[in-house]
């Protein structure tokens, strides 16, 4: 009997967009840190490039968080949290963790949330459209 209700994210898939979004970036002549948790928001894999910033895990594993914890991209909020936005405040949420500007996407297959890759690195805008890739690659969505 399975303690599992429906799916998750596996190793070898998390390992999978890692692995592309590293490809990417060799490509590019970039270094940077990717990571992906599971829908429970616990790091499943995570990879630090060469040279990449020394803080660029850090934020790609809070990415994934975010992105799985509210089952949106991170670049979602980057408008509606400024002092001036209907979200302002939102990046002292879960316990400091909330990242609000692009970078962190969460993955569905078939509508399920699977969990969430999280790319930092280089200009926000950047990151997420490396996190993008990876997951349109391995056929996941970033909305249900």
């Amino acid at each position: 009997m399975s303690l599992l209700h429906g799916p998750d994210m596996s190793a070898r898939t998390a390992l999978d967009l890692i692995a592309m979004v590293h490809e990417d970036c060799r490509a590019r002549g970039l270094q940077l840190a990717a990571a992906v948790v599971d829908r429970g928001g616990n790091l499943v894999a995570a990879g630090r490039m060469d040279g990449a910033q020394l803080g660029a895990l850090s934020l790609a594993t809070d990415k994934a968080f975010t992105a799985v914890s509210f089952g949106h991209p991170t670049s979602a909020w980057a408008a509606s949290s400024r002092p001036d936005g209907s979200d302002w405040g939102l990046a002292g949420m879960l316990g400091g963790r909330a990242v609000v500007f692009p970078g962190g996407v969460p993955l569905y297959d078939d509508g399920a949330l699977l969990g969430a890759l999280g790319v930092n690195g280089t200009v926000s805008t950047v990151d997420e459209e490396l996190a993008l890739a990876a997951a349109a690659a391995l056929g996941l969505a970033v909305a249900p």
